[in-house]
């Protein structure tokens, strides 16, 4: 099922901030994201930066630009099924639909992280911390988080833990279809599972599962 919004019909203004944003993207492919010039983008595009101003304010701005595509995805319409699935299966599903829509672009989306990282982009420190904490507050959204409290402040420091253990794996995984990456969140969910829920084991004592359930992780 399409996401709506996202697969429909576009506006001409919303077709050039995406064509922008692909022409970054097949630049820094070739050359590095520490060396791309929106004045290139401008050139590849036949467009002026004035074009690009409209747009992006700066090439930070168009990395975002990136990142949202994957919220998109992780935020699009869900699967079927999903609502029956234990809280660590959504979860899974969900992150990995982030992963896999940033994979074609992988190299060049470590690069914008590093680049946003420099010690020289302070300015840049602040927003991706509450990028972070909007990722995990959309996901556990997305998943039907009913929690509150400490509860979930403790689910949230965990599950941004694991998303950010598992994006160091991500960005240097070359295997297949992502397993390496599929398969150490499955490790880290399932460990944080059990690691809130005091040991016990499944159905014991607590929720397993179902569309009401509160997140163990």
């Amino acid at each position: 099922m399409a996401a709506r919004g996202t697969e429909g019909k576009r506006r001409p203004a919303d077709d050039l901030a995406a064509r922008i944003l692909d022409a970054a993207l097949a630049l820094a492919g070739e050359a590095g994201w520490s060396q791309l010039r929106l004045s290139a983008v401008a050139a590849r595009l036949g467009i002026s930066l004035s074009d690009i101003l409209h747009h992006y304010r700066d090439k930070d701005a168009v990395a975002d630009a990136l990142f949202r595509r994957a919220w998109e995805a992780m935020l699009s319409a869900p699967p079927d099924g999903l609502a029956e699935l234990p809280m660590v299966g959504r979860l899974h599903l969900l992150l990995m639909r982030w992963f896999d829509a940033l994979a074609p672009h992988r190299a060049v989306a470590g690069q914008m992280l590093a680049d946003k990282l420099y010690p020289s982009h302070p300015h840049h420190w602040a927003p991706l911390i509450f990028n972070l904490s909007r990722t995990i507050h959309w996901l556990l959204d997305a998943a039907g988080d009913e929690s509150g409290g400490r509860r979930r402040q403790l689910v949230e420091i965990g599950l941004t833990g694991i998303f950010l253990a598992t994006l160091r794996v991500w960005a240097r995984d070359d295997s297949e279809g992502q397993t390496r990456t599929r398969d150490f969140l499955s490790r880290r969910l399932e460990a944080g599972d059990r690691l809130l829920a005091g040991g016990h084991p499944r159905g014991t004592g607590r929720q397993s599962g179902g569309a009401n359930s509160k997140p163990s992780i």
